[in-house]
């Protein structure tokens, strides 16, 4: 599609953002491309710190002159009016300005959803960065912005807008999806002559990895011997099930298993890993959401922050020209994995800002409901007063590992894991047990009335579509 196209009927209006988070990676990223986006302009930057903020500002280009720190409402609202970017330390300062979209990064759960909240209800739209919020109270914030008349979407550049697109992509073209999902965020590089294999800045040995290049004749016998033989290697990051949960909840595709299958398995491999278990494949049925871990040789391109679907083929000369055409098609011919190794962060989060303002049109699923639940289940036992700290790059909950359940198999009591996040429980929770609701000394009052408001509206419609 011609971008050109889509947005020449949109005159020449600025739309101009307030971003909260505004000193983080994700954050930079936006900043940086704004600056080569005529149509596009930061309004109000929120971060808790500001010398900071201002000294990324300095490097990305702007002028002192450009920028002000405001510590009121009158000085917020003064420094917009005068094209200048007001930088605050208060996100209760960021609704003194005139802007058009919140762009809400900070990973805070309450905070976050606060913001969203705030936001849609005084008319403005809303990208959400944080899947944090997301998890918990997507599902209430979509229905407080078509209540408000404007937008909350998820954020392209970000895994979960770019798999929802991709799969959208998919649906329309009629393609028939059997399994969709991402790549962990760091690929599995294997060294064959050092029998290593490299994780980020982790190399652990992995003599045995150089022999299961190849998937064999038994896939899954392949990918369990290639999971153990990088078992010294983490596995499963609390930000990838955060990320399928919010694509879960956009596109109705759920989890297969609660804790993903995490296949070792290489680009070419796709079609073949994510194939229905009686044709050799890791899935007990279609429609699964996943995630695994890219393998792949030094030199060779990464998939890191990628998205895929993978489709039954159908017509099998056509699909037989596209595996002539280099394209990932199943040994079988049954299946073929469609991709986008990439994902840009803010550099294409700008698409989903005109978007949202100029087109009224979201980046997200266009029919969200509650098809799976971010929960977690204690990984030790838990005493009554452990703080459920959320912390690290991941956000990982301390003590708790994280799932994804299907719907069904959510008991109503179970706590979304970031609304767990930060809370005290009140009474012990044995290892294995999920953490519930009713375990809470005291979670946020505010997601915990989004959490229930965005499942009893969607209880209400599934039983209203069900009368029907």
């Amino acid at each position: 599609m011609n971008l050109h196209h889509l947005f020449a009927d949109t005159g020449d209006r600025t739309v101009r953002y307030a971003l909260s988070g505004a000193g983080g990676g994700f954050a930079r990223t936006l900043l940086a491309q704004t600056r080569r986006i005529p149509r596009l302009s930061p309004a109000v930057l929120c971060d808790r710190d500001l010398p900071r903020l201002e000294a990324m500002l300095r490097e990305l280009g702007h002028t002192p002159d450009e920028l002000r720190v405001c510590a009121t409402p009158d000085e917020v609202a003064a420094a917009v009016a005068g094209q200048r970017v007001a930088l605050v330390a208060d996100a209760s300062l960021m609704s003194a300005a005139d802007w058009d979209i919140l762009v809400e990064a900070t990973g805070s759960p309450a905070g976050g959803y606060a913001m969203a909240r705030d936001a849609l209800t005084a008319g403005r739209h809303v990208a959400m960065v944080s899947k944090e919020v997301d998890s918990v109270a997507g599902l209430h914030l979509a229905d407080l912005a078509r209540d408000n008349g404007v937008v909350y979407t998820t954020a392209d550049g970000d895994q979960p807008a770019n798999l929802i697109g991709l799969v959208t992509w998919a649906e329309f073209l009629g393609l028939d999806i059997v399994a969709v999902g991402k790549s962990s965020e760091y690929d599995l590089v294997l060294d064959p002559e050092a029998g290593t294999v490299t994780q980020l800045d982790t190399t652990v040995p992995a003599p045995g990895l150089a022999g299961l290049l190849d998937l064999g004749d038994d896939v899954r016998a392949t990918l369990a011997a290639r999971a153990e033989a990088v078992s010294a290697l983490p596995t499963g990051a609390t930000a990838d099930y955060c990320e399928m949960a919010v694509v879960a909840t956009s596109t109705g595709f759920r989890p297969d298993t609660e804790q993903l299958h995490y296949p070792v398995a290489r680009i070419a491999e796709l079609a073949d890993v994510y194939a229905l278990r009686e044709d050799g494949g890791v899935l007990h049925r279609t429609g699964a959401v996943d995630v695994f871990s890219a393998l792949r040789l030094p030199g060779e391109a990464s998939f890191a922050g990628g998205v895929f679907v993978v489709v039954r083929t159908g017509d099998e000369v056509t699909w037989e020209t596209l595996r002539g055409k280099g394209h990932v098609v199943s040994r079988d011919g049954r299946y073929a994995a469609i991709y986008l190794p990439y994902h840009f962060m803010g550099v294409e989060t700008p698409l989903s800002l005109l978007s949202a303002v100029l087109k009224e049109s979201p980046s997200g699923g266009t029919d969200p409901k509650a098809h799976a639940v971010l929960a977690g289940r204690a990984q030790r036992d838990l005493p009554a007063g452990t703080v459920l700290d959320m912390g690290g790059h991941h956000h990982d909950v301390t003590g708790v590992q994280a799932v994804l359940l299907r719907d069904e198999d959510a008991p109503f009591d179970t706590a979304p894991l970031y609304l767990a996040a930060h809370a005290t429980l009140g009474r012990p929770v044995a290892a294995g047990e999920l953490i519930k609701l009713s375990d809470l000394a005291d979670a946020d009052p505010g997601l915990l009335a989004a959490w229930n408001a965005g499942r009893v509206s969607r209880t209400t419609e599934a039983t209203t579509e069900a009368r029907a």
